[in-house]
């Protein structure tokens, strides 16, 4: 039976794209199912509308109690059936009561090796400058666990990338951004597969 993913994004979505394509293409047995923002103006609502899958806007301005926007985001995800959370360029910390409905099942992507380059404040380009200005050789891509501390859960796939000596935090981000769309669809055909086990 095809899991059902739910998407949580707050800027442009291209990880969720990458995700929904393989879902349209075949490559994933999984069926896009919901797709929650806590922007209204994202990119990934916008997608979300070009793609007729169910979307809303759910943040601090629809319900300004955090009790409250964390029990409507389960709600909605379990309205829709959701087996799988999956993280796009999602900027809030994660509720206690959506971790604890969906445990070890929420995954997100990481534009950077961890445990190196993560934590709070630690997201899309602070990440490669981080990198450039540490003089680093190789970054990469990490997917992983989410629990409730910023990019700690278990590591279920890495991807390297090698640093240039010409990167500017653009050029890098553009490389790995590649390598993301690539890791984020693979890493999930294993976990519908069996071959990654989530930890719950």
């Amino acid at each position: 039976m095809a899991l059902n993913l739910g998407f949580l994004a707050s800027h442009n979505g291209s990880n969720m794209q990458a995700v929904i394509d393989a879902c349209r293409a075949g490559r994933l047995d999984a069926n896009p199912a919901v797709v929650i923002s806590n922007n209204g103006d994202s990119g990934a609502l916008e997608r979300a509308r070009n793609e007729t899958i169910p979307w809303f806007h759910l943040s601090g301005r629809t319900h300004p109690e955090a009790e409250d926007l964390d029990r409507e985001i389960v709600d909605t995800l379990l309205n829709h059936d959701v087996n799988l959370v999956i993280l796009a360029g999602y900027m809030k910390k994660i509720g206690p009561v959506t971790l604890a409905t969906f445990p070890g099942h929420i995954i997100n992507i990481h534009p950077g090796l961890l445990p190196e380059y993560g934590g709070q404040g630690m997201y899309g380009r602070r990440v490669h400058e981080a990198v450039l200005a540490a003089g680093a050789r190789e970054t990469g891509v990490t997917v992983h666990v989410v629990d409730p501390i910023y990019d700690h859960g278990p590591i279920l796939a890495q991807k390297k990338v090698r640093v240039k000596t010409s990167d500017t935090a653009d050029t890098l981000a553009k490389r790995v951004l590649a390598v993301e769309h690539e890791l984020y669809v693979d890493t999930i055909a294993r976990v519908i597969s069996g071959e990654i086990k989530l930890p719950v």
